[in-house]
């Protein structure tokens, strides 16, 4: 799932400054980056304020795009998970939740809520990973560990953590294509 040639004509916006881009933008990926960030956060309005804080993101950053290190999809992609991901953090820095099993969290209000993954088709989609692969997705994805974490995790040189995932990443991108 590479760069298609809407794109890259989109990255070289971002990089010459057209701010009309950043509205295309939105119109052709909010929808699929809300999906994952509602998935992570499981709160309507803080996905909104998140995918709102992610675009500005994009727009801030894009100059620094490269697209010899991936697609333009998973560069935001990654922009909007780990402004979820930092939310979830700070929530749980400031007590609002506690995290009590895999994905599944007590909030401020005493409610109970787990990361329903299945929203998207994503959880059934990683399914098909083998159980190495699935475990680090599990981790990094759907769990919020850095690579530094799930290589404390798995016991695991932090390179091999890397290289890992990225041929996890690699097998979704052909399970989605």
């Amino acid at each position: 799932m590479g760069n298609t040639t809407r794109d890259i004509e989109f990255a070289e916006r971002l990089r010459a400054g057209d701010q009309s881009v950043i509205g295309e933008l939105y119109d052709a990926y909010s929808s699929a980056l809300y999906g994952v960030v509602c998935t992570i956060l499981r709160d309507d309005q803080e996905a909104n304020d998140v995918l709102q804080d992610a675009f500005v993101n994009i727009w801030k950053y894009g100059k620094n795009f490269d697209s010899a290190k991936g697609s333009l999809f998973t560069w935001m992609l990654n922009i909007a998970r780990n402004k979820a991901i930092d939310k979830i953090r700070k929530k749980k820095r400031s007590g609002e939740i506690q995290n009590i099993g895999d994905n599944v969290y007590i909030l401020e209000n005493g409610n109970v809520t787990e990361n329903n993954t299945d929203i998207i088709g994503l959880r059934s989609t990683v399914d098909k990973l083998d159980d190495e692969k699935k475990k680090l997705i599990d981790l990094a994805y759907f769990s919020g560990y850095t690579q530094q974490e799930m290589a404390d995790e798995l016991d695991l040189p932090l390179g091999t953590v890397k290289t890992r995932v990225r041929a996890a990443l690699q097998d979704l991108r052909k399970l989605f294509s």
